[in-house]
């Protein structure tokens, strides 16, 4: 997904000047093209991302659009208080961009991991998270986060084509209504691709109904997702972060909210280091339950 990212970024420089980059050091064999492009636009600020954070604020306040980039942990957890200082409280649009979300860095350990990232900015005053799945939605999410002009955060994983039977929404992407469904499915972040490899030749693919949110946090139930769980009365959310203050949590205040009656509500979610062991990313997906051969078991539980 980084190169369609890149791709992607370099089409829209062309459209406009007011456009920086700013990188922690970090983008080697991906973002050669925009360092050539954008010249003195594309800015390599070093292994300092507080400082980072700090330069991007001060440009944004004088009319530009400033992405950082680093790896996803790095430009987080490290920044904290000057995101939330610098950048949310005065509505800058910058726009942080965190590689390697979730597991992603996995054998490189926990330091390197992001699986609490949505719940410590998503709170934050005038932020958006992108969290795309596929592809096809990274790029809406792009041209949504450049047009708003506020304070975002876009984390980018190993997102791979979206499937053919889902199609773009608002709020990420989502296959056609079934009135015959009797399970609702709610993913997010490119885990979604071990669901839908799950659901190919499942069973009970066919009672199935699939939604992928991409923007946190989640304010109000879609509308066509609200209905989807009042009339299968069961859920299950998947994500590749922590339960709390994630895509899970978000989906069950909403569904107690309005009062929607639930049968069954699972929520498969990063697990953290329960064997206090590290290893690749398909390895802490399948210690969290999210490998396709758990995830198609939790689906036949509910049938």
């Amino acid at each position: 997904m980084r190169k369609h990212f890149s791709a992607h970024i370099e089409q829209l420089i062309d459209q406009h000047d007011d456009i920086v980059f700013v990188t922690g050091d970090l983008g080697y064999n991906a973002l050669e093209n925009l360092g050539v492009k954008m010249g003195n636009r594309f800015i390599n600020a070093g292994v300092a991302e507080q400082n980072m954070i700090g330069v991007a604020a001060g440009m944004a306040s004088q009319g530009y659009r400033v992405i950082c980039y680093s790896i996803a942990p790095f430009i987080v957890y490290r920044c904290l208080e000057q995101i939330r200082n610098d950048l949310c409280f005065h509505n800058m649009p910058v726009y942080l961009v965190g590689n390697g979300g979730g597991y992603g860095y996995g054998i490189m350990g926990s330091s390197h991991h992001a699986i609490e990232d949505i719940a410590c900015l998503s709170g934050l005053p005038n932020i958006r998270c992108y969290v795309p799945a596929f592809v096809e939605d990274m790029h809406v999410c792009l041209d949504e986060m450049f047009a708003r002009r506020a304070p975002a955060y876009f984390r980018l994983g190993l997102g791979k084509k979206m499937p053919e039977y889902l199609s773009i929404r608002d709020f990420g992407a989502a296959g056609t209504e079934n009135q015959k469904s009797e399970l609702t499915i709610v993913a997010q972040s490119p885990v979604a691709n071990n669901l839908v490899a799950a659901l190919n030749g499942h069973p009970f693919k066919d009672r199935v109904e699939l939604f992928i949110v991409n923007k946190m946090p989640v304010h109000q139930l879609p509308g066509e997702l609200s209905a989807s769980i009042a009339r299968t009365k069961n859920v299950l959310t998947i994500e590749e972060h922590i339960s709390i203050g994630g895509l899970g949590s978000a989906v069950s205040l909403l569904v107690n909210e309005n009062s929607l009656p639930i049968n069954k509500f699972i929520s498969l979610h990063a697990e953290g280091y329960p064997n206090g062991l590290i290893g690749s990313q398909s390895y802490h997906q399948q210690i969290s339950g999210l490998d396709e051969e758990n995830i198609s078991r939790i689906i036949n539980s509910y049938f």
